[in-house]
C-alpha cells in the first residue's frame, strides 16, 4: 500500500469508529466526494487538510500521517537515540540488542524513515561486532529499498568498507564504482568523498597502485574545493596510504599528520581512533627509530580504542600493531601476548591480519630458540591465507612468511611461500 493508502484507510477507521459519515466529517470546510477520494487513497491531502480532519476525528495528527501516536513516536524515537549512544559509546552488543528490539517492534512498520534509520544502525552494530557477512546482508537488504540520496551513499560506503574487511575485493570495488557512477558522476560532497576513500582503499588492497595515486590526486583536489573539515581528512588520509604504499615514506607522514590535525578538532572518537592507529602504523614502518615512542602511544590507543565504537577487527588490528612494536624494542613476551590477543578477535574467516599475527608469533618464538612454536605458527599462516583472492597485502604477508621459514631452515617450504607471494602479486 502506498502512504496515500495507508492515510485514507486510517481516516477512513477512525471516522467509522467515531460514527461519523463521510458528509459530516467534510461538512462545512470540504466536500463528501473529496473525503472518499482521500479515503479510497486517490488523492493525497494537504497538511493544511490532514490537520483539519485531525481535529474533527479528535486524533493526533501524527496518528494519520504515521499510524502512531504522538507519544508511541517519542518512544521510538528514544529507543533509537539510546541505541545510538549505545553504538558511539563502544557497547557494541548492547547496541546490536537495542536495535533488534526496536526492528521489532510494529509501530515502526509505517515510519519507513525511523525503520531505515534503525537497520542501518543494526549494520554498523553488526560491522562493529565484527560479524560482516551478516553486516553485508543487513545492507544488501536495505540497498533495495527507497532510500534518500544521502542514505544511499552511506549504505554504499560501508558495504563497501565491510566488503573490503572481509578480502571481497571485487566485491567493494563494484559498490563504489556503481555508486560514483563514473562519468555520470554527482558534484562531490563530503559523504561522495568518504564513499570514494573507501573505494580507493579497495583499489590499494588487491593492489591497483596506479589507479589508486590517480585516484587520490582526484580526491585531494576535490577536497580543496569543497574545504570542509570532512572531506579534507578523508582525501588527506588516503593521499597518505597511497603515499605510503607507493614509497613515499615522508610524504605519506606529512598527509597523514593533516588528516589527524583536522580529524581532532571535528571527528567522531572512532574515526579518531582509527586515524591514531593507522598514523602510529606508518610512524613505525617509516622511523623505526622512534618504535619505543611508538610502542608507549600504542599501549594508550588500546584503551582507546576498548572505549569507543571501533569494531572488532578494529581492535584485533591495534593489539597485532602494538605486538610488533614491542617486538621491534625487544619485549617478546608482550609481543607474544598481544599478538595472540589481536589473533583471537580476528573472526573465524580467512583475513590477513590472522595471518599477520601467526607469523609474528612465529618471529617471536624463533628468536630465542623455540623452533618447534615457532614452526607451528609460521605453518598456520597458510590457512589463514589461502581462502583469501589475491591482493597486493597477501602477497606482503606470503613474502613475510616466505622469509621467516627460510631463516627457520625450511628451504622447500620457503619456495613455496616465495611462489605464493608472486602469484598474488600476478607474477
Amino acid at each position: 500500500m502506498t502512504t496515500s493508502d495507508l492515510v485514507g484507510l486510517r481516516i477512513k477507521t477512525v471516522r467509522r469508529q467515531r460514527g461519523l459519515s463521510q458528509a459530516q466529517l467534510a461538512h462545512p470546510e470540504l466536500s463528501d466526494s473529496y473525503v472518499s477520494l482521500i479515503e479510497s487513497g486517490k488523492r493525497t491531502p494537504t497538511p493544511a487538510v490532514l490537520e483539519l480532519l485531525a481535529q474533527k476525528l479528535d486524533c493526533s495528527l501524527s496518528y494519520l500521517i504515521n499510524g502512531v501516536t504522538a507519544e508511541q513516536m517519542e518512544d521510538i524515537e528514544l529507543a533509537l537515540g539510546y541505541a545510538r549512544l549505545a553504538l558511539e559509546n563502544g557497547e557494541v552488543a548492547e547496541a546490536r540488542t537495542r536495535f533488534r528490539e526496536l526492528l521489532a517492534n510494529s509501530n515502526l512498520t509505517g515510519l519507513p524513515t525511523l525503520r531505515q534509520d534503525t537497520e542501518f544502525g543494526l549494520a554498523l552494530a553488526t560491522e562493529a561486532a565484527g560479524d560482516l557477512d551478516e553486516a553485508i546482508s543487513i545492507l544488501l537488504k536495505l540497498r533495495e529499498e527507497e532510500l534518500s540520496p544521502e542514505r544511499r551513499i552511506e549504505v554504499a560506503m560501508v558495504l563497501c568498507r565491510a566488503y573490503r574487511d572481509s578480502e571481497r575485493l571485487t566485491e567493494a570495488v563494484t559498490v563504489g564504482e556503481q555508486m560514483l557512477g563514473g562519468s555520470a558522476r554527482l558534484p562531490w560532497t563530503d559523504p561522495l568523498v568518504e564513499l570514494a576513500a573507501t573505494l580507493l582503499s579497495a583499489y590499494m588492497h588487491r593492489g591497483d597502485l596506479l589507479r589508486a595515486r590517480q585516484f587520490a590526486a582526484e580526491l585531494l583536489n576535490a577536497a580543496d574545493a569543497l574545504g570542509t573539515p570532512r572531506s579534507i581528512v578523508a582525501a588527506n588520509w588516503m593521499a597518505s596510504n597511497v603515499a605510503y604504499n607507493t614509497g613515499h615514506n615522508e610524504e605519506a607522514l606529512s598527509f597523514a599528520e593533516r588528516a589527524m590535525a583536522v580529524q581532532l578538532e571535528n571527528g567522531h572518537p572512532r574515526s579518531v581512533a582509527r586515524m591514531r592507529l593507522a598514523l602510529l602504523q606508518q610512524r613505525l614502518k617509516a622511523r623505526p627509530a622512534e618504535a619505543a615512542a611508538v610502542r608507549d602511544e600504542l599501549r594508550a590507543t588500546v584503551a582507546e580504542f576498548e572505549q569507543t565504537s571501533t569494531s572488532t577487527i578494529d581492535k584485533a588490528r591495534v593489539h597485532v600493531e602494538l605486538a610488533y612494536a614491542e617486538y621491534m624494542t625487544g619485549d617478546l613476551d608482550k609481543a607474544v601476548e598481544h599478538a595472540k590477543i589481536g589473533r583471537g578477535l580476528v573472526p573465524e574467516y580467512g583475513h590477513v591480519l590472522g595471518a599477520e599475527a601467526n607469523l609474528l608469533l612465529g618471529r617471536a618464538y624463533g628468536s630465542v630458540g623455540r623452533s618447534a612454536e615457532a614452526a607451528g605458527h609460521v605453518a598456520s599462516v597458510r590457512d589463514w591465507l589461502t581462502p583469501l583472492p589475491d591482493s597486493r597485502r597477501s602477497a606482503s604477508t606470503w613474502l613475510a612468511t616466505a622469509e621467516t621459514i627460510e631463516e627457520l631452515g625450511d628451504a622447500e617450504g620457503a619456495v613455496e611461500a616465495y611462489q605464493r607471494a608472486l602469484a598474488c602479486a600476478g607474477l
